[in-house]
């Protein structure tokens, strides 16, 4: 059995990374080649951006399949947040696959049909955990860069240009990912979009609490007039104040999270390690009630690891 298992691993863990570099490569490597068309040459149809010779057939089906289960789009927008380049099905797809090949990894291990759920739910968590930590990441870094733009934008319209172009300015010389948001925000104007408008499409998308101040101000600053300039100066100074906060409580409260993830992270591996070690010291807990204490224990962990990063999270 513990052969089978090792094989079926191997064999999952190759898919799932075939299936992943096809689809993290393919759209990219399409949309490079659409770009060196001529004009009006041919047409293209949809799927080839959005379906790979070699995986389609798995993906795409088992993509329309999942897609389904995502009806209210939380996972769409979670990968649009994330930067991630792809669809919920395919995300969900991944994610299966992912809880499949740890679950048989953990019954080679450890011998132990028991040990399957919990690798599924371990899956579970990271999957769901992983966009939010990376849409965190990205915004944190657009935080950071927003003062030093609107600075810039400030800068140029002292200058004699205009909002929009002020903003294409700043697009062209930041650095990613600041500037990748504000160019589709002068695509979008290119589109027929107001600026404005086009500025709160943003602050929606990223979910940036600062990006809507600056738009909440310039709207106020085109109701009842004065300098956008100085406007954005008083911002970018406003938030340079508040990111010195961030840090400061970042700073304080590092001990704290250093010490709840050694506390979670212990018992877990302390188990698994006894189990490999000597599997036989801990086989009386994998029957009968104590199987239920397991899970009690489980259960309490998880309300003490939601405690403790609830207590060391503070909004600035």
């Amino acid at each position: 059995m513990t052969v089978v298992a090792a094989i079926l691993v191997g064999l999952g863990a190759a898919t799932i990374v075939v299936v992943g570099l096809e689809v993290m490569n393919r759209k990219g490597e399409d949309l490079r080649a659409l770009l060196d068309l001529p004009y009006g040459e041919q047409d293209v149809p949809v799927q080839a951006v959005t379906e790979s010779p070699r995986v389609s057939q798995l993906v795409s089906r088992a993509g329309v399949v999942f897609e389904r289960l995502d009806r209210r789009g939380s996972v769409a927008r979670a990968m649009e947040q994330a930067q991630l380049p792809l669809r919920a099905g395919e995300y969900i797809f991944l994610s299966l696959a992912g809880a499949v090949v740890l679950s048989l990894l953990l019954v080679a291990v450890t011998s132990s049909l028991l040990f399957a759920l919990p690798g599924v739910f371990v899956v579970a968590g990271a999957a769901t955990f992983f966009p939010k930590h990376r849409a965190e990441r990205w915004r944190r870094a657009f935080q950071a860069q927003l003062p030093d733009a609107l600075a810039m934008i400030a800068s140029s319209l002292s200058a004699g240009h205009t909002f929009l172009r002020a903003i294409q300015n700043m697009s062209e010389e930041a650095e990613p990912p600041l500037s990748r948001e504000f160019a589709r925000v002068v695509s979008e104007t290119e589109l027929g979009k107001p600026v404005v408008d086009a500025l709160e499409s943003a602050a929606r998308r990223t979910e940036v609490r600062d990006l809507t101040w600056v738009v909440q101000a310039i709207r106020i600053q085109q109701a009842v007039g004065g300098k956008l300039a100085d406007l954005l100066h008083t911002l970018a100074d406003f938030m340079r104040a508040r990111q010195e906060v961030r840090r400061e409580v970042d700073v304080l409260t590092a001990d704290g999270r250093l010490s709840a993830k050694i506390l979670v992270a212990m018992p877990v591996l302390l188990f698994l390690l006894l189990d490999v070690i000597n599997p036989q010291y801990l086989n009386p807990m994998l029957h009968g009630w104590h199987v239920a204490i397991l899970v009690a224990a489980g259960v309490w962990m998880a309300v003490g690891v939601v405690v403790m990063f609830r207590m060391l999270r503070m909004e600035v």
